[in-house]
């Protein structure tokens, strides 16, 4: 790969404590030897870039997707419900997937979140009809050129079983833990700067059974790779764990063996301040999805409480059916304003989230809920994924006095520039691997079969 040398960032956050002016970045291989003045680092490089007039970040890190959703946005069966009836909604289109589904979706999301300043994703994926599979996924996922993880997401509890999923999209619990033993053998790098992990990820408890719960997590901690589901999303999940299993979804999942730091909960809206409490003593993570979370009407996660107990906290935008876009810069800037909102007068109280802090929740926050240490940060040691965002927009005119919080705070655009492991993602605005009207020509047409 050679060496990469970034220059004269009007400014480069580090993410690790430094924004620094007229700022650059050295590195060799996709590993990041050098961050400082440009007039400090080495004079040539391989590659060469100026980034005069660019805010430089670490890249993005998603923490919760369904990429396959990017197929069903805005159907207007499901656009004001919430959570079950939009899931009984979609359901019965979903169920027509075939594998060019899968592939195509996975790629047209991917694409859409490296637009947004995403070099890493992860998307938890639970249904695979006719014949559909997580190889589908990774086989679409590789054009786009970002870190990919991947699950072996599952349903096993039907309709006819007490459960929330029409029986035709669940599938026998020992096919499920034999796939899931496939996968990850075939498709799981741990090694620092992999571009493909896995994680065994049961879609939730009114998916899933117990059984399956824990044999999930003894199979993850054998194969060591990381778990995840939704929890504690709406008050009606919380009343149906009381009602199914006589617990609090977070005290169910506790009992099953899922909390540690090789876990972590979509969304986790309705948590109470004890189960807050031993979370954080925990290290499990929380996936936070502002956008999704208003769209459903499910309530506002408990971000500041998270924080201050230690618990780990990253971004997801969620699935392109609940969200209905894949921009995870705008979803930081959604996490930014929720949070506000819920220390309000009246709604509740403490200090305002910040700009900065919104950033730290979109990279360091992400790579600690995904389990990585390789990420999330533009220091010596980590992979040399970064972002670049050109000031001299329309969106930014008059915000030059704070430019890192103008990113933020500030309509969110397409990212201009982008690298992961030292590779070029996107250029000018563009993806370098992909074409995307094409793409999404194919993708429109895909979609259109299902409905």
């Amino acid at each position: 790969m050679g060496t990469l040398l970034v220059r004269h960032a009007e400014v480069l956050v580090t993410m690790g404590g430094a924004e620094i002016a007229d700022g650059a970045l050295f590195a060799r291989d996709g590993w990041i030897e050098e961050v400082g003045p440009t007039a400090e680092l080495p004079a040539t490089a391989d590659e060469m870039v100026d980034l005069s007039g660019h805010v430089v970040l670490p890249g993005l890190i998603n923490t919760h997707h369904h990429l396959y959703q990017t197929l069903t946005r805005v159907v207007p069966a499901a656009q004001d419900s919430g959570l079950f009836d939009w899931l009984r909604a979609l359901y019965p289109i979903w169920a027509r997937m075939t594998p060019d589904h899968v592939r195509i979706s996975t790629r047209l999301g991917l694409a859409e979140l490296a637009l947004s300043g995403c070099t890493t994703a992860f998307d938890h994926h639970y249904l695979w009809p006719n014949g559909s599979r997580v190889d589908d996924q990774i086989e679409g996922s590789i054009a786009v050129g970002i870190r990919f993880h991947v699950s072996r997401g599952s349903m096993s509890l039907g309709e006819s079983d007490g459960g929330l999923p029409p029986d035709p999209v669940v599938e026998p619990e020992q096919l499920i833990l034999e796939d899931s033993r496939r996968v990850v053998e075939m498709y799981h790098d741990p090694a620092p700067g992999s571009m493909s992990r896995v994680v065994l990820a049961p879609c939730s408890p009114f998916t899933v059974t117990g059984t399956l719960m824990t044999a999930t997590a003894e199979l993850a901690r054998e194969l060591g790779v990381t778990m995840h589901t939704h929890l504690a999303e709406t008050a009606d999940e919380e009343a149906f764990c009381l009602g199914a299993f006589g617990s609090r979804p977070v005290q169910y999942l506790e009992d099953l063996g899922w909390a540690g730091p090789d876990v972590w909960y979509a969304h986790a809206v309705h948590v109470a301040d004890d189960e807050v409490t031993r979370m954080g003593h925990a290290g499990t993570g929380v996936a936070h999805c502002p956008t999704s979370n208003m769209r459903l009407a499910s309530g506002v996660a408990p971000v500041s409480r998270y924080l201050g107990a230690g618990v780990p906290v990253g971004l997801g935008v969620d699935g392109s059916a609940s969200n209905d876009s894949s921009h995870l810069m705008n979803e930081t800037r959604q996490a930014l304003l929720l949070n506000r909102l819920a220390v309000s007068p009246g709604i509740g109280s403490g200090p305002q989230m910040t700009a900065r802090q919104a950033l730290g929740l979109a990279t360091v926050g992400g790579a600690q809920v995904l389990g990585r240490e390789d990420i999330g940060m533009l220091v010596p040691g980590r992979c040399a994924d970064l972002v670049a965002y050109h000031l001299d927009r329309v969106e930014f005119a008059g915000a030059r006095h704070d430019p890192v919080a103008a990113v933020v705070m500030c309509a969110p655009v397409t990212v201009d520039h982008s690298w992961v492991g030292g590779r070029r993602v996107v250029e000018d605005g563009r993806l370098t691997g992909l074409d995307v009207a094409d793409l999404v020509r194919e993708h429109n047409r895909l979609a259109a079969t299902l409905l």
